[in-house]
């Protein structure tokens, strides 16, 4: 959502085989020639991102990688490159860090809801209304580049993504009527009831351990490619994020495009005439998908939440069970 600070991630992923898992802690630097030496006589290769995008900005103080991807060597090990030298990417014992994470705590911002009021950006006055593709869905074609946006929405790799959090039409048997939003967070999932005992289904990232919540909303309003207004706080100390940030009609913030965080869409959900603070948006990081990793947004991959954009109307009804 477009009013969050930066959250601190936890072990709540959810791991299943058809998704490589990453180690993802950091250990100190190799010290010592010997070290070096049998890490540059090993053949190391590089790995595809099957998690997406790393930092290569570094946290542990050691000054930043040289890049954004892993090495692996013969024994399955796995490393990051800094100053060039391999240093190893070490057991696995937390989520991953994502960048520019907007779900952490919802009222960080004293200007939230005021925020949340305002009128859309101007740059949606150039998204296309994308027709409902209701035949069949063919993921080559579903999660395909789309090129006819604002803004480029990059190919998702289906492939290599768990198939339980890939778009689905199934069966519904549940007792909410048509047009409903169902979220699941167990098992990371947004069902979109629809006539006739049917469902369209998509896989989600949801709010990590100490900031799940429950209930029942509306969507009270809608975005394409909406604006993010990080507090200053979070500004002040992300010199990164420092330099994306510009002044936008609501104050600073980063605007509606592919690099922002909230992605190409976001529905706004309010209980009781107010807003929650909470979204249901797009993502930089399709990889988070299937992860507890937020601090109560719900993001899908940017194919997923375009194609749910069509198809939910103002006032639609949001269920997220407990």
């Amino acid at each position: 959502m477009s009013e969050r600070s930066e959250p601190e991630h936890t072990e709540s992923e959810r791991v299943t085989s058809e998704r490589p898992v990453l180690p993802v802690s950091r250990r100190t630097l190799l010290s010592g020639a010997g070290a070096a030496l049998a890490l540059v006589g090993s053949p190391l290769a590089a790995l595809a991102q099957v998690r997406g995008r790393l930092s290569i900005e570094s946290e542990d103080g050691y000054g930043p990688y040289d890049d954004d991807r892993l090495y692996r060597d013969e024994a399955g090990r796995l490393y990051r490159r800094r100053g060039g030298r391999y240093e190893p990417y070490g057991e696995r014992t937390a989520a991953p860090r994502f960048e520019d994470d907007p779900d952490a705590d919802p009222y960080a911002d004293p200007n939230a809801r005021r925020r949340a009021q305002q009128p859309p950006p101007a740059n949606q006055g150039n998204a296309v209304a994308r027709p409902v593709d209701d035949g069949p869905i063919d993921y080559a074609k579903a999660y395909a580049a789309i090129t006819d946006e604002p803004f480029p929405v990059h190919a998702f790799n289906w492939r290599k993504a768990n198939p339980v959090f890939l778009r689905q039409e199934i069966a519904y048997t549940g007792r909410e009527p048509p047009g409903t939003i169902v979220v699941d967070p167990r098992a990371h999932h947004l069902t979109l009831v629809q006539p006739n005992g049917r469902a369209r289904r998509y896989g989600v990232g949801v709010g990590k351990q100490g900031f799940s919540w429950s209930g029942v909303s509306t969507v009270n309003s809608k975005q394409m490619w909406p604006d993010w207004y990080p507090p200053k706080e979070m500004i002040a100390r992300t010199p990164k994020l420092a330099r994306s940030v510009t002044q936008l009609q609501s104050g600073l913030g980063v605007p509606g495009g592919s690099r922002n965080p909230l992605g190409a869409r976001a529905h706004y959900l309010w209980q009781d005439n107010k807003d929650t603070l909470y979204r249901i948006h797009g993502t930089l990081e399709p990889e988070s998908i299937g992860l507890s990793v937020s601090s109560g947004c719900i993001r899908m991959i940017n194919q997923d939440v375009i194609d749910l954009y069509g198809r939910v109307e103002i006032g639609t009804r949001v269920v997220v069970l407990t």
